[in-house]
């Protein structure tokens, strides 16, 4: 998961495609005006056989504010290697305070960062 995450912040289509399990992969993939993706936290990870679940928030700067995108993804493991299968999101808004670490990161108070 995390490396398909660093996909997506480099833009590395040719890696999420081959990462992506042939039942469901699209046949292109165009990152052209993607999020500015600044953070991922792994939430919860499930591992039975050859089947595994991630579950993991990513975070985004949306213009002046930031946003979430949730997801609970499905891999599959084959030939050596794990393979995103589908995944169930969720995206909304994140209003973080003050005195909370910042949404990019950087371990700093969002006071003494982002804000």
């Amino acid at each position: 998961m995390r490396s398909r995450f660093t996909a997506f912040v480099l833009g590395l289509e040719a890696y999420l495609l081959k990462s992506w399990h042939p039942s469901t992969r699209p046949t292109e993939l165009d990152l052209e005006g993607a999020p500015e993706w600044k953070s991922l936290q792994i939430l919860s990870t499930d591992q039975q056989g050859d089947k595994g679940r991630v579950s993991f928030r990513a975070i985004y700067q949306a213009g002046e504010g930031w946003r979430f995108l949730e997801e609970d993804s499905n891999f599959v493991y084959e030939d050596g290697h794990w393979f995103y299968v589908t995944g169930d999101t969720r995206e909304g808004q994140l209003k973080p305070g003050r005195n909370q670490p910042c949404p990019c990161g950087s371990g700093r108070k969002y006071k003494a960062c982002c804000l």
